[in-house]
């Protein structure tokens, strides 16, 4: 079994919670930190010997191309995030359908060879939302990361299925899903894949669940981080108590719990982490709920 690890790669500014952080000011008028961040992590992962997966946003490869050929270059796996980092169920189906479109070509212009996977930004495929899946079907993707199946104010389908799966879409048509790891606990479903759960909360609670996930339920770890997470030194908005404790609180120690991960557990690409588990998986379909609105 291979753990999947992956990469969100986007700029500190693209974070939902960051929206309005630094006013009205342009995206290209603020300091760009993504390629410093990013060589960190690349950086770590050879000094681990890990790859992983680079979900890159589409806005950042045009403007960043050497660093997506330099991720490739390293024997990561690069996959799209969307273009402008806009949330799926704040879109018209024709909108997303542009923006990913855009994304996926941007990458694999640079690249030179197809990209597989998808993450939407802030995993904002809900249920208001499940038409995107057909869209990115229609787009050649063959697997998404998207769903993640937890209560959350921003995310989430309480209730999807927690394991890697084969989305069942209809008229013969299927998506690979690998949802953010989750933890099974009593009645409450647990997050374990990374990101502010991995920052905010002590490191035993992480070690703990991963070891229930990996050990005990035999299912591989979807582990997720983005670069500004490792970045102590990114210029901090002007943002509520909460938020402010949200984005920026234990980044400085992320690194260090990064590395003490990957030290633990065997991880991959998600390309490789599918390809060990096999097929057939479980299906599951959603459903009349998927339909475009």
């Amino acid at each position: 079994m291979i753990n999947a690890l992956s990469f969100d790669v986007e700029e500190y500014f693209h974070a939902a919670a960051l929206a309005h952080a630094f006013g009205d000011a342009p995206w290209t008028s603020l300091p760009s930190r993504v390629h410093a961040s990013t060589e960190r992590i690349l950086d770590l992962l050879d000094e681990a010997g890990v790859r992983a997966t680079f979900f890159v946003l589409g806005w950042v490869a045009e403007r960043q191309p050497e660093l997506v050929r330099q991720i490739q270059r390293r024997r990561h796996e690069v996959a799209c995030h969307g273009y402008s980092h806009s949330l799926v169920y704040e879109q018209s189906a024709d909108e997303f359908r542009a923006e990913t479109r855009r994304a996926k070509s941007v990458l694999e212009d640079i690249l030179g060879e197809k990209v597989d996977g998808y993450r939407a930004a802030s995993f904002s495929v809900t249920r208001q939302s499940l038409w995107a899946l057909d869209v990115l079907v229609d787009e050649g993707f063959r697997y998404d990361s998207s769903i993640f199946p937890i209560f959350h104010d921003r995310y989430g389908i309480p209730g999807a299925p927690r394991r890697p799966h084969r989305l069942l879409l209809g008229a013969g048509r299927s998506l690979l899903e690998f949802p953010p790891s989750t933890v099974r606990y009593g009645p409450l479903t647990l997050p374990v894949g990374g990101g502010g759960y991995f920052r905010l909360l002590p490191y035993g609670y992480t070690a703990r669940l991963v070891k229930r996930l990996v050990l005990r339920e035999r299912t591989p770890l979807m582990f997720y981080l983005h670069p500004w997470e490792l970045d102590d030194g990114q210029p901090v908005g002007r943002v509520s108590p909460l938020t402010r404790v949200r984005h920026y609180f234990n980044i400085s120690r992320c690194a260090g719990r990064l590395a003490g991960l990957l030290r633990e557990y065997r991880f991959g690409t998600v390309r490789e982490s599918l390809s060990a588990l096999g097929e057939p998986l479980p299906e599951h379909a959603y459903g009349a709920a998927a339909a475009t609105p």
